[in-house]
């Protein structure tokens, strides 16, 4: 008999570690691949500076400008935008634009709001009391502008301060997005600095079995993505983008700046050849961690969305949630649904049409998506969730899956559902990695 592999998952500054079954054929630990980072991403920022994609470099497009706003990603990403920031004002200043004509508006959607140490901490704290900054508000009407309508109904309400600005600069990453194919991009515009309205319709047109899971997927082929990127095309003021690609250690790998169409495509390429990881074939088990998207619950599921993909219908999928955070803004643990697990699995097949029209107190319209998403997910197999600061009442209202009180515990479940031959994949950085199927 072979001897049991044990399997190490990373769990903030120590490890997870589960042996499993010698009778379970550990088909691979998969990661994203290892690219170096950048020995000084000031430096690689001031280089993609001057090597722009696709637009005139952000001085030229700073000469003509009054009202200049950078929009950054909020703390849930792992952007350091403090080692970007610095190089963007430099070319805005060389550009004629001071410090005090800049407003810094960090991209919350409906996350939570963020406070002035965070911003600080965020831009660099020398850069808080030269700059003007406000935090976006999706739900005050007085505070947003209305663009117009895309092509596929999305009402376009964005920040009203972005909206009448000349120059937008956004500093994002581009990462692997359930969603949005990818991260970065106009996406840190909407759903970034736009009303809810846009952001639940925008959502919304990814429910759909064919568009549900669209992880590193081809963006020509994602409704939701197109759309996000007609509204942002609205905006009068020009738009320039500064998108950080990162490795798996969170280095920046590569910093893509200019058009933020063509650019971020340039960026997609990149975090693709890291973070999309073939496999040989969908596996019986799938163990897979949040890493790095461990500030919740919210960020931290990403790592059972990215992956689930691998996992054979009917198989089991073990996931770990660091959520140091807690639940964070996640609509659909905001109240108990009407039924428990077992109707709801019986149910979900006549469910998941009429999604997009439910009505349910407590959830907000852009989590239409997520319920839809969590559906299609538990009629695909067993889910099993290990996330320890997750309070026992908001287990019960996710009836999606079942909360573990500790890894052994899921190991035990998913030896019964394969008390003899089981394949196992292992994505240890789930929170960005998504499989790659055979073809």
């Amino acid at each position: 008999m072979n001897p049991s592999p044990i399997i190490s998952l990373p769990w903030g500054k120590d490890t997870l570690t589960l042996e499993l079954p010698p009778t379970w054929h550990l088909l691979g630990v998969l990661g994203p691949s290892p690219l170096p980072g950048v020995s000084s991403p000031k430096e690689e920022t001031a280089r993609s500076l001057q090597e722009v994609i696709g637009s005139p470099p952000l001085a030229e497009l700073a000469r003509d400008a009054k009202r200049v706003v950078v929009v950054t990603d909020d703390g849930s990403r792992p952007t350091p935008v403090a080692q970007i920031f610095p190089a963007v004002m430099a070319e805005l200043e060389r550009g004629g634009i001071s410090a005090e004509q800049v407003t810094v508006i960090p991209a919350l959607g409906v996350h939570r709001p963020m406070q002035a140490e965070e911003v600080a901490q965020r831009i660099g704290g020398e850069w808080m009391s030269r700059v003007q900054w406000e935090s976006h508000d999706c739900d005050t009407p007085e505070r947003l502008a209305f663009l117009g309508t895309t092509s596929r109904g999305t009402p376009v309400y964005i920040n009203k301060t972005v909206a009448e600005a000349d120059l937008i600069v956004s500093i994002g990453c581009i990462e692997p997005h359930i969603i949005a194919s990818f991260g970065g991009g106009y996406k840190n515009l909407i759903p970034g600095v736009a009303g809810r309205a846009t952001i639940a319709h925008n959502h919304g047109l990814n429910c759909h079995p064919d568009t549900f899971n669209m992880v590193g997927q081809p963006i020509e082929h994602n409704p939701m993505r197109l759309d996000l990127e007609e509204g942002a095309q609205m905006l009068k003021g020009r738009v320039f983008i500064v998108n950080a690609v990162l490795n798996s250690a969170l280095e920046v790998v590569k910093v893509v700046s200019g058009h933020p169409i063509h650019a971020h495509r340039a960026g997609t390429q990149v975090s693709a050849q890291i973070y999309g990881v073939p496999i040989p074939a969908q596996a019986d088990v799938l163990i897979t961690a949040s890493y790095p998207m461990d500030q919740d619950l919210r960020q931290g599921v990403k790592a059972l969305a990215n992956t689930i993909r691998a996992l054979k219908p009917g198989g089991v999928m073990i996931t770990t949630i660091r959520a140091e955070e807690g639940v964070g803004v996640f609509g659909l643990a905001n109240r108990k649904l009407p039924v428990g697990r077992k109707v709801l699995k019986l149910l979900a097949p006549l469910l998941l049409p009429r999604v997009p029209k439910l009505k349910l107190k407590g959830m907000g319209e852009e989590d239409k998506f997520f319920l839809y998403f969590a559906l299609q997910a538990m009629l695909h197999g067993t889910l099993l969730l290990y996330a320890p600061t997750i309070p026992q009442e908001i287990h019960e209202r996710l009836p999606f899956v079942s909360f573990v009180p500790n890894v052994q515990t899921a190991l035990e479940l998913a030896k019964k559902r394969f008390p003899e031959k089981a394949s196992v994949l292992v994505f240890p950085q789930g929170g960005m990695t998504y499989p790659i199927l055979p073809q």
